[in-house]
């Protein structure tokens, strides 16, 4: 464990939100200009590996990244229009994925599920 990687796992597991590479680099820049860009992004493919990160594909090509590490599993709603995504917890979905697994003879590990959409802002600029 180096400094380097010590300052980025504290930033990232104060980071509250989705982030791409690029934005969580920029934070990291604010706080230690030494840190480089491929240190950021080689550090962010080993916590996904290790599973404290998870990667998001919010369908416009950029990849995201959120903490697993002590939150609750959630999916996504995301508006095709602005790219905003709401975080989700629905139980009667989660058992339904389970009872579907179940009747194919699966046992789910893990799952993501996006829900795309407009939202009600990019809907009202319709009008």
């Amino acid at each position: 464990m180096t400094p380097q990687r010590r300052t980025l796992l504290r930033i990232f597991l104060e980071e509250p939100e989705h982030f791409s590479a690029e934005e969580f680099y920029e934070r990291v820049k604010r706080e230690d200009d030494s840190i480089g860009q491929a240190t950021v992004y080689r550090t962010l493919k080993l916590f996904t590996e290790t599973g404290l990160a998870e990667t998001l594909d919010f369908g416009d090509g950029r990849t995201r990244y959120e903490r697993r590490w002590g939150r609750e599993h959630h999916d996504h709603l995301i508006c095709i229009r602005c790219r905003e995504s709401i975080e989700i917890r629905v139980p009667e979905i989660e058992r339904l994925q389970e009872e579907v697994a179940s009747r194919h003879g699966y046992k789910l590990t893990d799952h993501a599920l996006y829900l795309y959409g407009i939202c009600p802002k990019c809907r009202g600029k319709e009008t």
